[in-house]
């Protein structure tokens, strides 16, 4: 879970943690991409804040599946149009949350990409 927010990213945290998922939490992107070397046998899903100090999440992805290209992500944003960026750098159909999200909503997304096979 990578957010600069420190409020959301516990949020999130706590939220995931309470149903039984294992979080690795980072501050920013530099932190993700450190947190991903250290971890990277065990993670299976990068959910990451769209901007941020340092690396965008966008680019923390991107450098990722240069090591894991199986990995699974799920952006997250309080801007509307970051989505229009996400997709047109990614190029792809892109996992996507507006914030603020309800827990209900980041629990079955977070389901929902996990199950869905590449």
């Amino acid at each position: 879970m990578v957010e600069d927010d420190r409020a959301l990213r516990i949020l999130v945290v706590t939220v995931l943690d309470k149903y039984g998922y294992t979080v690795i939490e980072a501050i920013d992107g530099d932190d993700a991409l450190a947190r991903f070397d250290e971890h990277k046998e065990s993670i299976t899903l990068l959910i990451t804040d769209v901007v941020m100090p340092k690396r965008s999440g966008i680019e923390v992805f991107e450098e990722i599946k240069k090591f894991s290209p199986e990995m699974k992500a799920l952006f997250m944003s309080g801007y509307s149009k970051d989505i229009t960026r996400v997709k047109g750098i990614l190029n792809t159909s892109v996992n996507f949350l507006q914030k603020p999200v309800s827990p209900n909503t980041l629990l079955k997304k977070v389901r929902e990409i996990l199950d869905h096979k590449l």
